[in-house]
């Protein structure tokens, strides 16, 4: 793992936001993170972020300070995006085997994850291969609900304006333990013109029973 570089912070940030990379089965995975002011103690069930296709995790560069005041945070580039080396065939799948494997390597027990549109499909992905790894789910812009596989994990849907009543209807099929909220309201780049609305509701959610 190469040396973590400090991103530039504005003035008050509470938290520690940082660059890195890490090693996985397809290369190596550039990741943002962002720690509590705590350094790692006393501090909730680490959460990854995981983007939408032909994005990276710079989406959640505004996002990250706010949600991490009680946990730390992983945003990975996925397998091909960003600065990230690419899997065979940047499936969902091989997003979500490298994902596990950060999670090995960082030697969690369990995780968090937050996936947006493509991202939510790694994040189910992951969520049925690995269900021992992963606690809860949160979904923004759920996608295709017919390649959804099923999962016990409770979840928050958050329903954006891609999604129809009838996307919403099969997502539940597959997400037993869902709840849904709407946030179709919210602007298209809603992490970065709403990010601290959205770290709370993701985080009361997180930290709830």
């Amino acid at each position: 793992m190469a040396k973590p570089t400090k991103l530039p912070s504005k003035p008050g940030d509470a938290v520690r936001t940082r660059r890195a990379y890490f090693d996985c089965r397809f290369g190596q995975l550039h990741v943002r993170t962002a720690f509590p002011t705590t350094g790692g103690f006393d501090e909730q069930v680490t959460l990854f972020c995981l983007h939408p296709d032909q994005a990276s995790s710079r989406i959640f560069s505004r996002l990250l300070p706010e949600i991490a005041d009680v946990r730390s945070v992983y945003a990975p580039d996925l397998p091909g995006y960003g600065e990230s080396d690419a899997s065979p065939s940047r499936s969902s799948a091989e997003a979500a085997a490298a994902i596990s494997d950060l999670a090995n390597d960082l030697r969690l027990r369990q995780i968090d994850l937050l996936g947006v549109h493509a991202g939510a499909g790694v994040a189910v992905e992951l969520a049925s291969t690995r269900p021992e790894l992963v606690r809860r789910l949160v979904l923004v812009g759920v996608p295709s609900p017919d390649r959804l596989p099923s999962v016990s994990q409770q979840a928050l849907l958050m329903r954006t304006r891609l999604e129809t009543a009838d996307d919403i209807a099969k997502a539940k099929a597959a997400v037993s333990h869902g709840r849904f909220v709407d946030i179709a309201d919210y602007a298209d780049d809603l992490f970065d013109a709403a990010p601290m609305t959205l770290a709370k509701q993701i985080g009361e959610f997180l930290s709830g029973p």
